[in-house]
């Protein structure tokens, strides 16, 4: 009887390659090992692995797309949809009339670091880099949030309105960061992309003059109340962020009312905060950033509230969202992952959604190796890979419509950071050899990014039995499905998949998996 589990599956996985053709292209990924349990890609100036395009095959046969903890890295193949069940135990019921949000993108963070690092490398190796995120053949961010001033992800502390009493800003300008670094990158980036890129603005401090503490880091908040000369400066601070940018041809499509508001309400906290309470942050978008944002050249911007924690959720929501003066400015709420394990995403993204649909959810900060307990940059990390697909599957069940990464790429050590508040990033930068890693957490995002265009919408699912496999579905607009699979445990799941509008795709999970399958419908 030992032999016969191991046996029935190795035939079970012969019959389902007989029926599979696996296209290997000649973009293989050049993996490299560091230590940890799976491998990072290594490109450089000439040479880059990647999936191509992703066009779909014609009816009746599917595509799947595999990365794993054993070394595959969104490994393609194609095979015949079925007409008959295959009587696999498991079965995933594609459910169409059950419809639920559009997706709006995915995405990362053009940080000062980011833009350091990006440019360290030579002019080739910074446009590989550029195009596996962007280009066509690449996996189609569409999202890039951009950080108004410094942050802790900056070689310096600064803002646009330094000069203490500036009311008018007079003397409002962008950095060098922007203008030599972060503005290039983004015109770059936006020429490769097919699409134009959803630009999305998040500020860390006010000017030191503005607020309660006199500096730009630590426990502060804005001097005066809502209505008042610094609000009403502060939120013209936003506005001359967004026109100084068009006049290089960059629009935003997003701004949210600033990183982290509860972590300007924490004492000795060591980086750039601006604290606000939901109060604060009701009353100054209703009085100050909505009219100010609503007369200005930006009247289309959208205006995120939060851009904190989900624990926050709903009781934040509620105070913002339930004043009618607020609410009519606003768009959505804006989530970061971290510490998202203590806090079901039913009982908060779940409730925001029912209590406020009008209003989408969007991810707009995630990065692993931001725990004490488990710090900085691990290179070739398939647990982390693993987590990322986990929190994207779970918020996009739970109504979020994008999830946007934080630095799109560090050095080895995961900075540069002024404050040495050291992380990952799903692309890893080696300035001496001139080359660049992609981490297993790269291939995680592709397997979202790459093909849940704009506009895809999520569809119902239904298992026939209890499973360890977590997944998502969605019809894109030209009709095509898209199922995406991922299976953390270390056992092999074989399970089909049942389209009742083509029929049967029989598949396998391999164990420390992330699997997408796309088929067309008509």
């Amino acid at each position: 009887m030992a032999l016969s589990l191991p046996l029935f599956l190795l035939l079970a996985f012969v019959v389902l390659i007989a029926e599979v053709t696996i296209s290997t292209g000649s973009n293989e990924c050049v993996a490299r090992k560091f230590g940890h349990d799976s491998v990072v890609c290594e490109c450089n100036s000439t040479y880059c692995d990647s999936v191509g395009s992703a066009t779909l095959p014609p009816l009746g046969q599917y595509s799947s797309y595999l990365s794993s903890m054993a070394g595959s890295r969104l490994e393609a193949a194609q095979g015949q949809v079925q007409v008959n069940s295959t009587g696999t135990g498991l079965r995933l019921t594609i459910v169409p009339y059950q419809k639920y949000q559009r997706i709006r993108g995915f995405g990362g963070a053009m940080t000062d670091a980011a833009a350091i690092n990006i440019l360290s490398l030579s002019a080739g190796a910074q446009d590989q880099l550029l195009r596996q995120y962007f280009s066509p053949e690449g996996i189609g961010y569409s999202v890039v949030r951009v950080p108004m001033a410094s942050c802790d992800f900056s070689t310096r502390l600064y803002t646009y309105a330094d000069t203490p009493g500036d009311y008018n800003l007079d003397n409002f300008t962008l950095s060098p960061e922007d203008v030599k670094m972060k503005i290039p990158l983004l015109q770059r980036a936006q020429a490769l992309s097919p699409h134009p890129l959803s630009l999305l603005a998040s500020a860390w401090s006010a000017p030191a003059w503005l607020k309660t503490n006199g500096a730009l880091i630590g426990k502060g908040s804005l001097k005066g109340q809502p209505g008042g000369k610094e609000y009403k400066t502060w939120a013209q601070y936003y506005i001359r962020f967004l026109d100084e940018y068009a006049k290089y041809n960059l629009t935003f499509w997003a701004l949210t009312t600033g990183n982290e508001p509860t972590a300007g309400e924490m004492t000795h906290y060591s980086f750039q905060a601006l604290g606000f309470t939901p109060e604060e942050q009701r009353d100054w978008v209703a009085q100050d950033l909505g009219p100010a944002l609503h007369t200005s050249s930006h009247p289309h911007t959208h205006v995120l509230i939060l851009d904190d924690n989900r624990l926050l959720l709903p009781h934040w929501a509620k105070v913002v969202l339930n004043d009618i003066n607020a609410g009519k400015y606003i768009h959505g709420v804006a989530v970061h992952w971290y510490m998202d394990s203590l806090v079901p995403a039913e009982i908060s993204l779940g409730v925001t959604h029912h209590l406020y649909p009008e209003y989408y959810l969007f991810g707009t900060e995630a990065c692993s190796g931001w725990n004490p307990l488990d710090r900085g940059v691990k290179l070739g990390s398939w647990d982390r890979a693993e987590q990322y697909a986990h929190d994207i599957i779970e918020d996009l069940n739970h109504y979020v419509v994008g999830w946007t990464d934080w630095n799109l790429a560090l050095d080895q050590t995961g900075g540069p950071n002024w404050v040495k508040n050291f992380v990952d990033s799903p692309v890893i930068v080696d300035a001496k050899r001139d080359v660049f890693y992609k981490q297993p957490s790269f291939y995680s995002m592709a397997h979202f990014s790459k093909f849940l265009w704009e506009g895809s919408q999520r569809v119902g699912v239904s298992t026939s039995e209890e499973t360890h496999l977590e997944y998502s579905a969605f019809i894109r607009l030209d009709g095509s499905v898209v199922l995406i699979v991922l299976n953390r445990s270390s056992s092999v799941i074989r399970f089909e998949v049942w389209d009742p509008a083509v029929g049967y795709i029989p598949s396998i999970a391999p164990a420390h998996s992330v699997l997408t399958l796309t088929w067309n419908t008509h």
